[in-house]
């Protein structure tokens, strides 16, 4: 486990590295580097949660030959630094455009990086400030698909604001073309004196489209757009200035006018120590693990208060809290048989009744197989808990801690299934079966194709057995399916009790909150 963590580590330190090699020309400009941007923005020592570190893992330089994208050279993260932090103590949704990489290039997963980030800040409500500096899309690397999917982007913007949701941007620097729209679709637009530049159309696609001739500053400069265009609300001296103005923006919109004054809430910490948490998962998914010794070691003073623990008793349910925050927790122990799906059935609509929370700690090799278990209605069961997850009224939470194979993985509120956050153990595994099984699937359904036409060549089903084996191992580890943008972000085990107890007040404070919603967002004069 403490491999796998240096891996991560060393993936997101590369980015950073790459970023921060920027500094001299950024240096020169009299500019901050991004993450500088980020400092100045939160509160100092106040907790930020970065998400999708390893977006793009292995597909920025895609090789179509290989079977197994190469990392050795990939720099991940999508070109976009994002998570939820306090800006003058708001807890914010806060996204900063990359620009020490690539001029701050978009790249594909950064698209899907920034919609995910949307839809969390939609869903609980929280002010969207933005750290703009872009070079826009990647002509060389045009795809019309990409251009029309983008859109999303925008339109997010839109829809964050007509539901009541401040749209803060700091455009430190290039604003271009679509681009452009990120800056314009803001309520409170803050430019950077000399170095902002909005424009749809920049001097050598003017020059290109109209035989026009014009200075970056005078098409788009920050002193124009503040003074002619009415784009830019405040106009900053540098990018500290700029950073000041949006804290003072969120300062002064008192957005925790209508949250109720909670009292602190008294909680022990667990008896066991979080260290252990490095050691209970298995290498090996097939080896038994109790997931009731995760509960453990994450739960306030240890307490769990398990739901039919007699009936069922591979699926595992029941109640305990994270500094003080009540949640159900459904994981699994084995694979989920009738009685387990119609207990965690049972369950989440208790939980829905009730308002709690519902955490789901992935450990699932899948549903129970086998006449005997079709004969008692695995399907139907089986389908009840699924129903009962898409339906869920109340917040739920997904950590993949070890294995999440086939319909487990959807009856277990995977990524699918839009849970409110995702994350992942280092050693998580995801696919719709293990390739062994996978493989020996394939070789019995082959087998008996050569057998009906009089030919078995056993050389050639070793291959394809080890081809199969090989493609679904490649996909199935969080370097892969973390890149793709199948969870949130991957975390250290040792970290899973503040991930979760900063998750928790994010949609507690979601679930009293009431922003001022309206039929149309906030236009520009």
């Amino acid at each position: 486990m403490l491999a796998l963590i240096e891996r991560v580590r060393v993936y997101e330190g590369r980015t950073q590295s790459k970023s921060a090699a920027s500094r001299e020309r950024f240096e020169k400009r009299e500019q901050l580097l991004p993450r500088e941007r980020l400092s100045l923005l939160l509160d100092p020592g106040a907790p930020f949660l970065e998400l999708s570190t390893l977006a793009g893992l292995g597909l920025d330089i895609p090789d179509l030959s290989a079977s197994v994208p190469d990392l050795s050279a990939s720099v991940p993260g999508g070109g976009v630094i994002a998570g939820i932090g306090f800006v003058s103590g708001i807890r914010c949704m806060v996204c900063a455009s990359d620009s020490g990489i690539d001029a701050g290039a978009l790249q594909p997963m950064g698209l899907e990086k920034q919609l995910r980030i949307q839809e969390i800040a939609l869903e609980n409500k929280l002010p969207y400030v933005q750290l703009v500096e872009s070079a826009g899309a990647n002509l060389m690397q045009y795809r019309v698909e990409a251009f029309v999917h983008a859109g999303n982007v925008f339109r997010n913007l839109a829809r964050l604001s007509a539901a009541g949701l401040p749209v803060v941007t700091v455009t430190h620097g290039s604003s271009t073309a679509g681009g452009a729209y990120q800056t314009g679709l803001s309520d409170y637009i803050i430019l950077v004196r000399g170095r902002s530049r909005a424009f749809l159309a920049g001097p050598p696609l003017l020059k290109a489209a109209t035989g026009e001739i014009a200075t970056e500053e005078e098409l788009g400069g920050a002193v124009m757009h503040a003074s002619v265009s009415g784009l830019g609300d405040y106009l900053a001296e540098d990018d500290r200035d700029g950073l000041r103005i949006a804290r003072e923006i969120i300062a002064q919109i008192d957005w925790n006018r209508s949250l109720p004054k909670e009292p602190p809430r008294p909680h022990k910490l667990p008896r066991y120590d979080a260290e252990e948490l490095l050691g209970i998962m298995p290498a090996d998914h097939k080896r038994p693990v109790d997931m009731r010794q995760v509960i453990a070691r994450i739960a306030d003073d240890s307490e769990f208060l398990e739901f039919g623990a007699d009936y069922g008793s591979a699926t595992v349910c029941g109640h305990f809290k994270i500094e003080g925050y009540s949640v159900g927790v459904i994981t699994n122990n084995g694979p989920i048989d009738t009685a387990g799906s119609s207990k965690a059935t049972h369950f989440i609509q208790a939980c829905c009744q009730s308002r709690t929370p519902i955490l789901y700690l992935n450990n699932i090799t899948g549903f129970m197989v086998g006449r005997s278990h079709e004969e008692a209605g695995i399907i139907k069961h089986g389908s009840k808990m699924i129903q009962a997850v898409t339906s869920a009224t109340v917040p739920q939470i997904t950590i993949y801690c070890g294995a999440s194979y086939g319909a487990g993985n959807y009856a277990m509120c995977g990524r699918g299934f839009h849970p409110r956050f995702c994350f992942s153990w280092p050693n998580a595994k995801t696919a719709v079966m293990g390739g062994e099984q996978a493989a020996q699937t394939m070789r019995i359904v082959s087998e008996a194709g050569m057998r009906r036409k009089g030919q078995v060549d056993e050389a050639r089903l070793d291959a394809m057995s080890a081809r199969i084996v090989d493609l679904f191992d490649s996909q199935m580890s969080v370097f892969t399916t973390s890149a793709h943008l199948l969870d949130d972000g991957v975390i250290d085990p040792r970290d899973t009790r503040a991930v979760l107890a900063n998750v928790l007040a994010v949609c507690r404070e979601a679930e009293v909150r009431n922003p001022q919603a309206m039929q149309f967002s906030v236009a520009r004069p």
